[in-house]
């Protein structure tokens, strides 16, 4: 199936939730709003004609100051059918506001890095997600890095990250393991 035919599918399922559908180069993608994202999600995984049974990738994207609807960030979703070798990208608008979503993990159990990745660098929450914490970034990081009101230096200006030295003390206890070169 052509993906501009699976959006005719998701269209007359989810009318009101469809904002926009484009296609450049070759790639479909469909604009929706967050409210029903799992629902949608849910669909196109379990209807046997389209059975997006693998969720290659999931990413956030920061539109600060650039939208004028207050949807500031994006939660981008590239689907894949390994049956009908189809796929389809997601695009959800998430208000700056209120950066929050549903989580697809009761369809795509794999997903679970990919939101708490999305979680650590843009501070969107995935609501449901059974392990919501930081998993590039310590516990004790102040902020979200790829946001774009992310200061180039850090929050903390000149000042060094409070866990900064006890990395460089472990990584000198961990030199007599390196190899030989």
């Amino acid at each position: 199936m052509e993906p501009l035919q699976i959006t005719e599918k998701i269209k007359e399922a989810f009318p009101a939730e469809v904002l926009d559908v484009t296609e450049f180069r070759g790639q479909v993608s469909v604009h929706l709003k967050r409210e029903k994202v799992l629902d949608i999600c849910r669909f196109l995984h379990d209807t046997p004609e389209l059975a997006m049974d693998y969720l290659m990738d999931l990413c956030g994207v920061d539109y600060l100051g650039k939208r004028d609807d207050g949807s500031r960030f994006e939660v981008v979703y590239h689907l894949y059918s390994m049956e009908h070798r189809h796929m389809l990208r997601l695009r959800v608008r998430v208000p700056g506001s209120d950066p929050k979503i549903a989580s697809v993990m009761p369809v795509w159990k794999g997903v679970n890095w990919h939101e708490r990745e999305c979680f650590d660098m843009f501070g969107i929450v995935f609501e449901g997600h059974p392990d919501l914490r930081r998993i590039l970034l310590p516990e004790d990081w102040e902020g979200h890095p790829l946001r774009k009101d992310y200061p180039v230096q850090g929050r903390s200006g000149d000042e060094e990250w409070r866990g900064f030295k006890e990395v460089l003390e472990i990584s000198e206890k961990l030199k007599e393991f390196e190899w030989e070169r």
